[in-house]
Parts: structure tokens; sequence; C-alpha cells
């Protein structure tokens, strides 16, 4: 059963965060990057795996890129002294002099942000390390080529420190439009003649187009152990570490006949006699609904003789979900359960759901115990 901080019993589910994954997973950004500096990406609570793990997992970055303020405020609280980026910028004016006071990199994307910056750099105030997003074919966030250049200007003359951002739509697929080399060549053009470091790579530029590293990466699903198009195989040569296993315990076994039906709906129908295990994780607890039948976790055999792979069977629920055990004779309650981790690669697992691994990562459910290691 798991423990909770105040030494309580819980439900035996926990999502346990390796931070020595954390180290090697930014170890392999700097072997495949060696010559660019790292902004190690932590937005969304570090993708489900929290801002504690995070930075005793990343202190080896060169800054941390996130979204919100408050957890800027969190960083240089808890000792963090390296650079922070700020990934949206500022929202409101009246952020400034937060941002200022902790000593927050910003990018900036839309007119209001650069007007604000002209009427605070008018008050005297130091001025930022400002990442000015050029919007190349993404069309999110930033300025198009044809407005970049006078925005660059504007900025300069105020003081700022410049640096040059965009982002790729389509780095994870090949000719899809506008294609990497496209949003490259139209970034270089602008950029021409105007001087500050560049950012451009995010994680599946960084894998796959080497010739987008620029000064700055900004690595973020590859830290984590998963893959930017969703599917693992395309990152198994990559040798990352997967940082969070999420798992849990059986709680039940039920015999079943052949005819009987599993669950609400009566999706699955069992062949013939087999054994199903009840875990305990549903999709309160972060797991996801649509997870098909046959989607794989691993088991471990209560009998000393390791485990195996066993399919879901049956639509899961709010808490449980129910596992086909005819791999694994011995399991019995208490038997461990990995719904995803190092066995079990969280792609797999939202391949089988239609979704990516991102949206598992990040949707793990505050009821879920978190254990750091």
């Amino acid at each position: 059963m798991g423990a909770s901080a105040s030494g309580l019993i819980n439900r035996p589910i926990l999502a346990s965060i390796h931070t020595q994954a954390f180290q090697h997973n930014l170890n392999r950004v700097r072997e495949l990057a060696p010559e660019s500096k790292i902004w190690a990406v932590i937005k969304a609570r570090a993708y489900g795996h929290c801002f504690d793990a995070a930075l005793k997992g990343l202190t080896a970055t060169d800054g941390f890129a996130l979204l919100d303020i408050q957890d800027a405020v969190w960083l240089r609280e808890h000792g963090w002294q390296g650079r922070i980026l700020l990934l949206e910028g500022f929202f409101h004016e009246n952020e400034l002099d937060l941002a200022q006071e902790l000593h927050c990199d910003l990018v900036v994307h839309c007119d209001a942000q650069l007007e604000w910056l002209e009427h605070y750099a008018e008050k005297g105030h130091s001025p930022f390390n400002l990442f000015l997003k050029m919007n190349t074919g993404m069309n999110r966030l930033g300025f198009k080529p044809s407005a970049y250049r006078t925005a660059f200007h504007r900025l300069h003359a105020c003081g700022y420190r410049m640096h040059h951002m965009t982002h790729f739509a389509n780095a994870d697929q090949i000719g899809q439009q506008p294609t990497v080399d496209s949003q490259v060549e139209l970034f270089n053009q602008t950029i021409d003649g105007l001087e500050g470091p560049t950012s451009l790579a995010n994680s599946a530029a960084i894998l796959w187009h080497r010739n987008t590293l620029g000064d700055w990466v900004r690595p973020g699903i590859m830290l984590y152990g998963a893959s930017p198009t969703g599917l693992f195989s395309d990152i198994e040569h990559a040798h990352l570490q997967a940082v969070m296993q999420l798992h849990s315990e059986i709680i039940d076994i039920q015999e079943l006949e052949k005819g009987d039906r599993i669950g609400y709906g009566g999706r699955y129908e069992a062949a013939e006699p087999m054994r199903v295990g009840i875990v305990a994780c549903g999709y309160a607890d972060g797991y996801p609904r649509h997870a098909k039948d046959g989607t794989p976790v691993w088991v471990g055999d209560a009998i000393g003789n390791g485990g195996a792979i066993c399919p879901i069977v049956g639509r899961v629920s709010m808490d449980m979900l129910t596992v086909d055990l005819r791999n694994v004779p011995g399991a019995k309650i208490g038997s461990v359960v990995e719904l995803w981790g190092d066995r079990v690669p969280v792609d797999v697992v939202a391949q089988s759901s239609d979704t990516i691994g991102y949206e598992l990562l990040c949707a793990v459910a505050p009821r879920v115990p978190v254990a750091i290691k």
C-alpha cells in the first residue's frame, strides 16, 4: 500500500518521479546540441512531474522556461539563481516590476507587449533580456516577418538585450507544411544583419533537425522521456529514460466463465475461462477512459517469477480498470502493476487511447501521491 507524507495509508496508486532519469535526458540533450545552451521547459507543472522534482533533476540546465510568473517566484524562493524565461512573456503591464525583480527573460510576441516595454523603458527601468518571437508559419504567437524588424529596432532602441526566437509547427513530421526548412529559411532571411542570439529548436528539432539548433534549444517532452511524435518507436534510438512511473496494485481478482462480460457497458466478453485483475487506477487518477481493450500494463508475479505485459479488458472506470491475468498466473491481490514507465512507455498507452503522451503526463490527477526519487 502507498503511504502519504503524513504516514497515512493511501490507495496503492503512486507516481514515482526519478530525478536520475531527468539528469540522463538532460545529458542526452547536451550530447545532441553540444554548442547550444539549454532552456529546460517545465511548463504545466513540469509536464505533470512537479517542480520539486524538476529543480532537483534538471539543476544542470542553463535555464528554465515556463509560463506563469508565479512559477518563477517558486523557483527563486527554492534557490534557483539561473536564468528563467517566460515563454509567453507577460500578460499584463503590471507584471513587469515583478519580472524584473525575479530577473526573468521575456518572450515578446505582440504589439501590446512591445508598447508596454517601451513605456517601461521610458520610466528608466533596467533593461530585460528579450526573446522576440517571429511567426514563421505556426500562426499562433509572434510577429509576422514583415513587422519583425520594426519591432526589433523599437525594442533595441530602448536598450533591451535582444534575442531571436521562432517555433516549429511540424518538426515531428516530414513534408507537412510549413516545413522546418521553410521556416528556418524565412527566419534567417528576416534576422539577417540583426544582432542577437537565436532560439529555434524544440525536442523534435533537437532530435531530427540538426540545422536548427542555434544558440539556445528548448527541450520539453524529451526531458521527460517521451516522444514528440507520440510514437515510442520514434525515440528508441535516442536512449531516453522515462522519468515518471505510474504504478498501482491489484486490489481484487475475478474468475470469469466463457461469455461473462466486464465493466460498464459490457464491452469485453470472455472467450474462455479467465482471471481478471482489478487495478486501483481509473480516469479520476488521469488514466485515459478511452483506453482500448488490449492497452498494455505490466503486472508483477507475486510468486517471484518476474512479471509480464497484460492487456486491459473492459472500459476504464472512475477508480478502477481491469486486466487479463492469463499472462501472469501467479498474480494475486497486492501484485504490483505499472500503468506506464520503464516497462510500458507512456506513448504506447497514449497511442492506444487516441492521444499523445504529453496529455497523459500532464493529466495525472492531484489525488495521485507523488514520490520523488
